[in-house]
């Protein structure tokens, strides 16, 4: 009777249980960096036939095939694949190109990439249940919360009671006609976040004259280049505005490289340490004791 009743319970789990494990996505395409990275950190890149330009982290991923820019996909890119799933955030399309994949079978599951710590919560769950791995997926962002709780109680001991630095966060193309984070972008989150006061009072990313970037007078620039890094985007910056020579960021050399993949697709796994580096950029004198 006893093995009975175990195999009539069993016969019921498999019929009513929702998440069986043939029924999980095996194939995944993500179009979204920090989507990607989470995919990855959770255990699960094998599963990844193919990615977005802006899937960058880990190094691993660059080999995989390539479907475009997040925004621009196409959809022969996208089924030429054979994905089970296709993941990313609202700011995944085209919408025509979005109906036609789900409309050849392909699963659509869109993700926030909203700049703020609940919206990582949904993600992670939402990856969790996806990937049938909704424990380890729970943990990592009560691991992840707490590494940002922690740097924040760093930040407040390294103000004391100074005013935030005054920051500028500039996004360009070679150096060219750079856009400034405003009000709402993740970029934005991330200068507040780290303890820095965005100069910038405009909404959204938009493009500003040199001799206005001067104006501002920023005592740190955080620069992110989508076609150069380090040094090279640095000078690429400065010769195609050389009004920001006249800066406090400049003439103090407090001028932070950021990697672009950062500013789209929402927050990834490596935001606390990216976090780390720009408060040590802002206050250096406490960098030591900022570190993790």
């Amino acid at each position: 009777m006893r093995r009975c009743a175990s195999l009539i319970a069993l016969c019921i789990g498999l019929v009513f249980n929702p998440v069986q494990a043939e029924q999980l996505p095996q194939r995944w395409v993500s179009a979204g960096g920090a989507l990607s990275e989470w995919v990855a950190e959770l255990g699960a890149e094998s599963r990844l036939v193919g990615v977005d330009t802006t899937s960058q982290h880990p190094e691993s991923l660059k080999a995989l095939p390539s479907i475009g820019y997040q925004r621009q996909l196409s959809a022969e890119g996208v089924l030429s694949l054979r994905p089970d799933v296709l993941v990313g955030t609202e700011e995944m399309g085209p919408p025509p190109v979005l109906a036609q994949i789900r409309g050849a079978g392909v699963r659509v599951e869109l993700f926030s990439s909203q700049a703020n710590l609940e919206a990582v919560q949904g993600n992670l769950k939402h990856l969790g249940e996806l990937l049938g791995k909704p424990e380890q997926a729970e943990q990592r962002f009560s691991d992840y919360r707490q590494q940002l709780d922690t740097l924040r109680e760093r930040i407040k001991a390294a103000q004391g009671s100074g005013a935030a630095p005054g920051v500028i966060l500039l996004v360009g193309h070679a150096g060219a006609k750079p856009m400034i984070a405003g009000k709402g972008t993740s970029g934005d989150w991330l200068i507040e976040q780290a303890g820095g006061h965005n100069l910038a009072t405009h909404e959204g990313y938009k493009n500003f004259s040199t001799e206005t970037l001067a104006a501002l007078n920023p005592q740190v620039v955080v620069f992110s280049d989508r076609a150069l890094t380090g040094d090279a985007a640095l000078q690429a910056l400065l010769k195609e505005n050389p009004a920001l020579a006249a800066s406090r960021a400049v003439k103090e050399k407090r001028l932070v490289d950021l990697d672009p993949t950062l500013l789209v697709g929402g927050l990834g796994p490596r935001l606390p340490a990216s976090l780390q580096a720009l408060a040590a950029a802002f206050y250096p004198a406490a960098k030591a004791n900022l570190a993790p």
